[in-house]
């Protein structure tokens, strides 16, 4: 297996376990890179919207910390993992509860001074 579809294979099997699906399927000889993955996202920030990226130095400091001596490829495959597992929450973001987006409130009033100037305060 080339290393494009290894890491496309690891950031399926992020995917697919953020979906629910029952049986974990990641290519053979990779669950040193899977707990990795793990361990640096139970470690991660988030913000108001959701997770940030696992940053370089997060990844970086863990593997000096661990004593892993991590490849170039090695974090390539921890960063796909880590934008699936983030296109998956702005996903989820964009689709409101019920599956379609909800048409914005308007007001039945006509736009006045005085309702113009009570939205400004």
């Amino acid at each position: 297996m080339r290393r494009s579809e290894y890491h496309k294979a690891l950031a399926q099997a992020v995917t697919d376990q953020l979906q629910g699906k029952a049986s974990l399927n990641i290519p053979a000889g990779a669950a040193p890179l899977w707990r990795a993955f793990l361990e640096l996202s139970m470690a991660r920030s988030w913000h108001q919207f959701g997770p940030n990226p696992i940053s370089y130095q997060e990844i970086e400091a863990w593997a000096r910390l661990k004593r892993w001596p991590l490849q170039p490829h090695h974090i390539d495959a921890l960063r796909a993992m880590d934008a699936a597992l983030l296109e998956h929450f702005a996903l989820k973001r964009a689709t409101p509860p019920g599956g379609s987006k909800t048409v914005p409130q308007t007001s039945g009033h006509k736009l006045s001074p005085k309702l113009f100037d009570l939205a400004l305060s």
